[in-house]
């Protein structure tokens, strides 16, 4: 059975834009459910998308004891709009306003001063006060172990309130601010700048350098899955800005990355993933997590789950998947989720109640579990379903000649369990959902190669095909 907790508390204190912080961490919990308790406030009129971004200043995360770190951290999941307002101005508006000085750091980049320059504009268009620092491999009139030790430059990152990251190669980043595994001096100040209360925010490979480990260059999923992952190669270390116990990864739906994922967080012992899709943002202070832009994230949370070694490839049992969109915020420490306010006020998806109507009734199965947005497609069809699981499968179609894996695939299964929920709101147009709590597994399957062959067609049956060639007179 579920254990509610605080329903009626979290719902009046979402109602009222105020963020209450759960006592205890004992166990997994919803800690936001309209429907358990009424409200006692009335509930907000929806906000327009015109207004969203100013709406969120009253939403910034609460914490109730304050953390160790007090700034922000905000992966961006890469392909960043220049409109999107809202990711834009949330991080000027948790680096102070109008006027917040920001350094960006175009590193990552194969063009780094246009890839620079650009974040440098948006972010002035917001009314920040930002600056390019010239550290990257690709400036070849740069000494990079001159710059990142540059008095003058530190001084500009120490100065900040904001430091961004753009997209590119992640291993250029790590590699200029700690070669070899040594921090440098830029990257202390950088650190400096975080524990102080400021924001350290990057798109793609600058939110990828967020975790302590990082994918360096892995962009065959499936290969991952295949157990191809190697220290120094698919895999490095990362920053840390979002602590020890979280992996981040980004394009996460759009690219299908949570089958690469599930396997480095077991090779490395985490527990907890977060996956940033593009054009979306998760802003990460102390226990709490909260997801803006346009699509949204998958939390993995592997806890539970156990592989068994007897099956002689990678599989998984019992993963945890909870996926979020704007304004949903996830508790890491007791692995829960609140749904944002219209949410709340729209569309409840209770497998367990007697009242919940299920719309979809057929079944599916995907062809390519690793397609763009596919796994979150499933668990939005399966939470309004009558169905209690959903399987697919993911293999390689174009195998490396003589690759002795090329017929290994796998089977993936989402279900439900009794702790399964969903919400869905079309408050803003289109329907956005929050799923928490459905479950993984991933097999080992044998896919035979060649994948298909020529069609022959369909044979009659032989006595059928001699009367049809029979001359008409001897009919």
């Amino acid at each position: 059975m579920r254990s509610w907790i605080w329903g009626g508390v979290a719902a009046l204190a979402v109602a009222m834009g105020v963020q209450a912080a759960p006592t205890s961490t004992a166990a997994p919990a919803i800690i936001a459910q309209a429907s358990r308790a009424p409200r006692a406030a009335p509930a907000p009129r929806p906000v327009e998308p015109a207004k969203a971004a100013s709406a969120t200043a009253a939403l910034l995360p609460r914490i109730d004891a304050e953390p160790a770190i007090r700034g922000y951290a905000v992966p961006i999941g890469g392909a960043l709009k220049a409109d999107n307002e809202e990711v834009w101005q949330r991080i000027v508006q948790l680096a102070g306003g109008k006027g917040a000085r920001f350094v960006v750091f175009g590193t990552a980049s194969e063009d780094p001063e246009a890839s620079a320059k650009q974040v440098v504009d948006l972010l002035q268009r917001r009314g920040a006060v930002a600056e390019a620092l010239p550290v990257a491999p690709k400036f070849l009139w740069v000494d990079l172990n001159k710059v990142v030790r540059d008095p003058s430059l530190i001084a500009k990152v120490k100065a900040a309130k904001g430091i961004f990251f753009t997209g590119g190669v992640q291993e250029r980043i790590v590699d200029a601010l700690q070669p070899g595994g040594q921090t440098t001096p830029m990257l202390e100040a950088i650190w400096d700048v975080y524990r102080k209360g400021g924001v350290v925010a990057g798109t793609s490979a600058g939110a990828a350098i967020m975790s302590t480990i990082m994918f360096r260059d892995a962009p065959s999923v499936i290969n991952v899955l295949k157990g191809r992952l190697a220290d120094g190669k698919q895999v490095d270390r990362g920053l840390g800005f979002v602590g020890p116990e979280l992996f981040v990864d980004q394009h996460f739906l759009k690219r299908g990355r949570f089958g690469r994922m599930i396997p480095l967080m077991m090779a490395k012992g985490y527990k907890l993933g977060l996956g940033v899709d593009e054009n979306t943002a998760a802003i990460i202070r102390g226990d709490e997590i909260e997801v803006i832009g346009d699509r949204g994230v998958l939390m993995v949370d592997l806890t539970e789950a156990t592989s068994d070694d007897a099956l002689g490839a990678f599989n998984v049992h019992g993963a945890r998947l909870s996926y979020l969109e704007h304004g949903d915020r996830y508790h890491m420490r007791a692995r829960s989720v609140t749904p944002s306010a219209p949410k709340l006020r729209g569309n409840l998806h209770d497998p367990e109640s007697p009242s919940f109507k299920p719309y979809y009734t057929d079944d599916v199965f995907p062809l390519d579990m690793l397609g763009d947005s596919t796994i979150s497609n499933a668990m939005a069809r399966l939470i309004d379903s009558v169905r209690t699981e959903v399987k697919g499968i993911a293999f390689d179609a174009l195998p490396r000649a003589n690759d002795p894996l090329a017929e290994l695939g796998f089977l993936f299964r989402i279900y439900k369990g009794s702790d399964s929920m969903g919400w869905a709101t079309e408050e803003f147009g289109g329907e956005q959902f929050t799923i928490t709590n459905l479950y993984l597994d991933i097999r080992p399957v044998a896919v035979p190669m060649p994948l298909y062959k020529g069609w022959t067609g369909v044979r009659k049956p032989a006595a059928a095909s001699a009367a049809a060639s029979a001359p008409e007179a001897a009919r």
